[in-house]
């Protein structure tokens, strides 16, 4: 994203770039105590979507001063199952006009996560990571639908960064 953050400043269009999950932690840490983002899934329902509607309004605030991209996921793998990223109330805050999935082969992503020794995940096969890439999009379309946004899904291959980084340049255009 930063790349085609800096190619988009080159043509004169300026954006914030602010991540939905990072917001979530610093507010996590502040008022619960949260360590670390992994730890965020277990955190009970009730007091993660107090988090997100609060990540969500600073989302907000921002996009009053300057258009806003905000990185995050469709849903998030909870232990109760999948939960949506962007509920009807965080919609409701941020009105996107466009929602991009950025996604690469499930394999690709297993080994990406397996090098990234910053995070605690539990290991996911390929299978699962596909099942979760189908949901998304499935609830990137539901999204869409609630606010009137349009979709696009942007292949982030493996080697292939700068053709990535093009369509979302296009897309932000």
């Amino acid at each position: 994203m930063d790349k085609a953050l800096e190619k988009l400043r080159e043509e004169g269009q300026d954006y914030q770039l602010l991540n939905y999950g990072d917001l979530m932690l610093e507010i996590a840490k502040e008022e619960k105590g949260v360590k670390d983002r992994d730890k965020m899934k277990n955190i009970k329902l009730e007091t993660y979507r107090d988090i997100q509607k609060e990540a969500a309004d600073s989302i907000a605030e921002v996009r009053k001063e300057i258009p806003v991209l905000v990185d995050t996921h469709c849903t998030i793998k909870k232990p109760e199952g999948y939960y949506p990223g962007l509920p009807q109330w965080v919609l409701e805050r941020l009105q996107p006009e466009e929602i991009l999935i950025i996604e690469a082969l499930p394999k690709e992503i297993a080994g990406r996560r397996e090098k990234d020794a910053s995070r605690k995940r539990k290991k996911e096969l390929g299978e699962a990571i596909a099942e979760h890439q189908e949901l998304n999009r499935a609830i990137a379309t539901s999204y869409a639908m609630m606010v009137g946004a349009g979709v696009r899904i942007i292949k982030n291959r493996e080697g292939k960064i700068g053709e990535a980084v093009q369509k979302v340049v296009e897309a932000l255009k």
